[in-house]
């Protein structure tokens, strides 16, 4: 059995809040860069510009990627054989009070019907699984309204298959236009049951871009959809162009025999996120 403190869940989830709304993936930033320069609009080509002029900007001068950096949300796995001394869920959430506080982050968290702000961004939304091994893995993701409110959750007839899929999901992208600020990256989950469909679909926003999923199939759906995204011509910040969204990762589970759960969820071209093991 090995011990993990809480003290140093708390470091590194404040490091990881404020590195993340700082610094954009290299995997985007990659993706960005190639996606502007195939780009045809001059329109499309200003906007990536200026989208990677600010990327380089909050790096050099420590300032956030942007205003709203996001509601706290952590995907933790934690083996079987890892033992944490003091309160994990405490642990998370002093980390994010610290980290949006001393990294001088916008707190967005507030109760739903006073709408009044709780002040530290907490508490931090958090998905545990229990894994093998002695080691505790933390990904962080710094979830934005404008791309969260674009997010869905549905429940197809089982009939509606991969063509209901696809319908639902270019509907959605079509529906939501700018209000993502797109070029957005788009999380699936399939399966599962209603919630668990909504949990596979932010789970895959962890995913690199640049990864290939591992079950054929699945890749050449995702490269199907991801194309049929971008032929919309919604573009940079929706004023036009080639690329609507820069990826497209999908999670899979088995469902009940009756439903075909389906979960969108949306996000920004800011996507900050970072993962660590403890």
């Amino acid at each position: 059995m090995r011990t993990v403190s809480a003290k140093d869940i708390t470091n590194a989830v404040r490091d990881m809040c404020i590195r993340a709304n700082r610094n954009q993936p290299d995997d985007v930033k990659r993706r960005m860069a190639d996606c502007a320069a195939g780009e045809d609009s001059a329109t499309a080509k200003e906007v990536f510009k200026q989208l990677l002029e600010n990327i380089d900007l909050a790096a050099e001068t420590g300032l956030a990627l942007c205003q709203d950096c996001g509601l706290a949300v952590f995907f933790v796995e934690v083996g079987q054989d890892a033992r944490v001394e003091g309160d994990l869920n405490e642990a998370i959430n002093e980390g994010v009070r610290r980290g949006y506080q001393e990294g001088f982050l916008r707190k967005s968290a507030c109760d739903p019907f006073t709408r009044k702000n709780t002040g530290d961004n907490t508490p931090a939304v958090v998905h545990y699984d229990i894994v093998p091994g002695d080691k505790l893995r933390i990904g962080f993701m710094a979830k934005g309204g404008g791309a969260e409110n674009m997010s869905r959750v549905t429940m197809l007839a089982p009939a509606e298959g991969w063509e209901g899929v696809k319908k639902f999901v270019l509907t959605r992208v079509a529906e939501s236009r700018s209000n993502p600020c797109p070029p957005i990256i788009i999380g699936i989950g399939i399966g599962g049951t209603f919630e668990h469909s909504a949990k596979l679909a932010k789970k895959a926003l962890l995913r690199k871009l640049d990864d290939v999923h591992p079950d054929p199939d699945l890749a050449a759906k995702e490269a199907e959809l991801l194309g049929l995204v971008n032929a919309l011509g919604i573009g940079p910040m929706g004023l036009g162009g080639k690329t609507t969204a820069l990826g497209l990762k999908m999670l899979v589970s088995p469902c009940h025999i009756a439903s075909l759960p389906l979960a969108v969820n949306i996000q920004c071209h800011s996507s900050r996120h970072e993962e660590v093991e403890l």
